[in-house]
């Protein structure tokens, strides 16, 4: 099933607006998972087991797992998904962005190695480096827009021409990468009036919202202002808020509870 269709059944069926970001932090893991070779794999297994109903999608950060050489947990916990979970898709978060053969690569990576659903790029070389990427109709293609940590004022916010150049990323986006229907734009939860601004240029086009939890972005300001008229339109996004909400070996249930509280929160928000 195409990404963005699976990620709009799971907004009706399962009621639920949030995406679980799994950046696994062994320095921050239960002590019962200490000695454990494969910690990070038990880990973030636990926490989708434990959240996989309250969810519209994973996120697992490729970094996360490639600095302590666990590549082969991502595959296999994102082969976990697809056979436990059917129908809740994996949004690898690599923001890759190159040209030529290199970027054909990071395409196989995401979509053949790692068997994403969808994948994070940088769209900042243009066209040529994501084509790769916008060619593959059956996945998702989710580029940054206006991301949600403070430099991004150094680039995001410059002037080109009558706009932002956030602004033109999202235009263009909208109107001339998305022949496929298959991309979404990673606006931060940190920019409520941006996401607004960013809402009114690109129509129903899904947005990826970083930053609440530990970034401190507020979820009723999200929902507001980031909502389709249908009160969907967003994957918000949580990691560490979520993921250790517990260092006990009670952690899987405390994620649980982190990620039904904030399903619970934006749910009460969504509709207009």
């Amino acid at each position: 099933m195409h990404f963005l269709e699976t990620v709009r059944r799971r907004w009706q069926d399962a009621d639920t607006l949030v995406c679980v970001g799994l950046d696994p932090e062994p320095t921050r893991f239960p002590a019962c998972l200490a000695g454990d070779p494969d910690a990070v794999f038990a880990f973030c297994r636990a926490i989708v087991d434990a959240t996989a109903d309250l969810v519209c999608a994973f996120k697992p950060q490729i970094a996360h797992f490639a600095a302590h050489g666990a590549e082969d947990a991502l595959e296999r916990l994102i082969a976990h998904v697809h056979a436990t979970h059917p129908g809740v898709p994996v949004i690898l978060d690599a923001k890759r962005g190159d040209i030529g053969s290199t970027a054909q690569h990071y395409a196989a990576e995401a979509f053949e190695r790692y068997r994403a659903d969808a994948v994070t790029v940088n769209p900042y070389l243009g066209r040529d480096s994501v084509q790769p990427f916008l060619d593959r109709a059956d996945k998702g293609v989710i580029l940054l827009c206006r991301t949600s940590n403070p430099g991004s004022r150094d680039l995001q916010e410059l002037d080109v021409g009558s706009r932002k150049l956030y602004q033109h990323v999202a235009e263009l986006v909208a109107r001339e990468w998305n022949g496929n229907g298959n991309c979404a734009l990673v606006v931060g939860a940190t920019w409520p009036e941006e996401l607004a601004d960013v809402r009114s240029r690109i129509g129903d086009v899904p947005l990826l919202v970083p930053g609440v939890g530990a970034q401190g972005g507020d979820v009723e300001a999200v929902v507001k202002n980031g909502r389709t008229a249908d009160g969907t339109g967003l994957m918000i996004s949580s990691s560490r808020a979520i993921l250790y909400a517990s260092n006990g070996e009670g952690f899987a249930d405390a994620a649980r509870r982190a990620a039904m509280s904030l399903r619970d929160g934006i749910n009460r928000h969504r509709n207009p």
